[in-house]
């Protein structure tokens, strides 16, 4: 049977890795027990939760010395101590454990708190299957202090590594004959691509049609090459919290500027999303074009709400107090890229009509819209600053599609910065944007600081079940993006979705090119595991290996019918 290997890591320092994600769960697996293979970038996958005070403020948590062990009757545990923000012992559990369910160390149910005497029994009454592990000297995996190794099933360890390491393309699919009576029919079929994690995707093929004679029926050979769009990390400078937005057949790319300390919102347009790189930028808004609207101009986003087109973002008359939601909305028949075609910024407001909040002490920023079972819904990261700063937190509302200004409902908080990775540095859950796949609704989210910490997490809720109550959605135990993901990219970010003409949908993000690079932004494509969870971190060098790139088939050409 394989082996499941706890351990947490040594802390690096506060730009690589820091307390509060060294001190988690980490998971490695090894099918002999000396030769293991760290899972989730040697990151974290089980964090312990902030404690919240009475006020709502928290006090942040981590997780010490954890211990796997199976239970008799069936499932897993997670043991554990819980320590304060730097790891250390954490005074106010004293005599007591961390205890976490779990039925395939992937999710997790925290119990809370527990006496030590309990957890000293469940141990004792569990304890079939554990044994001591290797020595740190032992592991080659960076940083690792082992804790104890658990025997775990076959197909659980596959299941791990499916869900916890990167895919690789390990093949392409295609029909060893087709039929096609010209181009166009040709372009229907597409390659499917087969990845390590056990799914397939989807890509069009750039065919070489110089052989390909449709005008006279008969078999060719036909060959080509899958398609793939490639975007090296950055493309574009100094450009945070991207959104890319389509209209009326053309895409629209639109960024925070860090250039000029965010006094300033440019548009490109392009007719596809490769063809935005280079495109030319036209500003639409600046901090001195209308009253009321200062500086700080931050993550605009494009929606579509009842056939118009909108444009949400933050702003402020001057100071960063007074940061609020606006929205800009496109005149009918009006062109994204012409600043004379939107209206004036306004701000959101609650369902009275009345300011969304008390500006100058509270600020709020990062509005995304979607349409969830018929109904729109806003949620965007809101900040207390006064009388007492307490982060920055999410909240979800209703709002009226056809006045998109106005709240319908009241607000409702959704999410805390709870977790270690999300409160790493600062205490901020901000960026959040929809990604409806079926009966799932995942909204990812950014937490920590704004520097190499920042990382994106994840929520989900299913259909049928009411968005305005939070229990209902269900957060990631750790992020989906972080500065481990992908090599040379630190501080990854503040993302958005767009589907391009062939169905293939994109993840626009920021990152640092380097610990102490601009924010820049990022394009890859979101891939999907065997429960259709987003992925985040397939490059395009994985995604499509250069000897499954190349297709060849036997085309044949019918004989035209009469009527054509």
């Amino acid at each position: 049977m394989p082996y499941l290997l706890a351990y947490t890591r040594l802390p690096i320092n506060e730009v690589l890795y820091d307390p509060r994600l060294a001190f988690s769960l980490h998971l490695a697996v090894s099918e002999d027990g000396v030769q293991y293979q760290a899972l989730n970038h040697n990151s974290g996958v089980l964090f312990a939760k902030a404690e919240e005070n009475a006020d709502g403020s928290l006090n942040p948590k981590t997780l010490r010395k954890p211990y796997l062990f199976a239970f008799r009757e069936g499932g897993f545990g997670v043991l554990a101590e819980r320590g304060d923000e730097d790891g250390e012992k954490d005074e106010g559990s004293e005599g007591r454990l961390l205890l976490f369910l779990t039925e395939d160390f992937i999710t997790y149910q925290e119990k809370g708190l527990i006496p030590k005497e309990e957890a000293e029994r469940l141990m004792e009454e569990n304890a079939q299957g554990q044994c001591g592990g290797p020595g740190a000297q032992e592991l080659t995996i960076e940083g690792a202090v082992p804790q104890n190794v658990l025997q775990i099933p076959e197909d659980m360890a596959g299941r791990l590594r499916r869900k916890l390491l990167v895919p690789v393309n390990c093949g392409m699919e295609f029909p060893e004959r087709i039929t096609a009576s010209n181009p166009e029919e040709l372009g229907k079929y597409r390659a499917l691509a087969l990845y390590s994690d056990g799914t397939k995707a989807e890509m069009t093929v750039d065919w070489d049609l110089s052989v390909i004679d449709f005008d006279r029926p008969g078999r060719y050979v036909l060959r080509g090459q899958a398609h793939q769009d490639r975007y090296p990390f950055p493309v574009a400078f100094n450009r945070a919290d991207p959104c890319i937005g389509r209209w009326n057949g053309k895409y629209y790319y639109i960024a925070t500027n860090d250039a000029d300390g965010n006094h300033s919102l440019y548009i490109r347009e392009a007719d596809t999303i490769p063809g935005l790189v280079n495109a030319e930028e036209k500003l639409i808004l600046d901090s001195s074009m209308y009253p009321g609207i200062g500086g700080l101009l931050w993550a605009p986003e494009f929606h579509e709400i009842e056939g118009r087109l909108y444009l949400f973002h933050a702003a402020t008359p001057g100071e960063f107090f007074w940061e609020e939601s606006h929205i800009m909305e496109l005149k009918e028949g009006g062109n994204p890229s012409c600043k004379e075609d939107w209206s004036a910024p306004e701000r959101i407001v609650r369902r009275d009509g009345t300011d969304l909040c008390e500006a100058g002490k509270v600020i709020t920023l990062d509005m995304t819209c979607f349409k969830w079972e018929g109904e729109y819904y806003v949620i965007w990261s809101q900040r207390q600053f006064l009388p007492k700063d307490l982060g920055a937190w999410l909240y979800i509302a209703k709002i009226d599609p056809k006045d998109p200004r106005r709240l319908l409902t009241d607000p409702v908080l959704l999410l805390k910065p709870d977790y270690g990775w999300s409160n790493n540095h600062t205490f901020v859950v901000e960026g959040p944007f929809a990604l409806p796949r079926g009966n799932t609704l995942y909204v990812t989210f950014s937490g920590a600081a704004v520097d190499t910490s920042y990382a994106v997490g994840i929520l989900r809720i299913e259909k049928g079940l009411d968005l305005l109550e939070a229990s209902n959605w269900k957060q990631g135990n750790y992020p989906i993006l972080t500065s481990r993901s992908v090599e040379g990219e630190y501080g990854t970010g503040h993302n958005a979705y767009i589907t391009d003409e062939n169905g293939i949908i994109w993840n626009t993000y920021h990152a640092r090119p380097g610990t102490g690079g601009a924010r820049s932004s990022g394009i890859r494509r979101v891939h999907f595991d065997e429960d259709g969870d987003p992925r985040l971190d397939l490059t395009a060098e994985r995604e499509l290996l250069p000897e499954y790139a190349m297709i060849q088939t036997e085309l044949i050409v019918p004989e035209r019918s009469k009527e054509q």
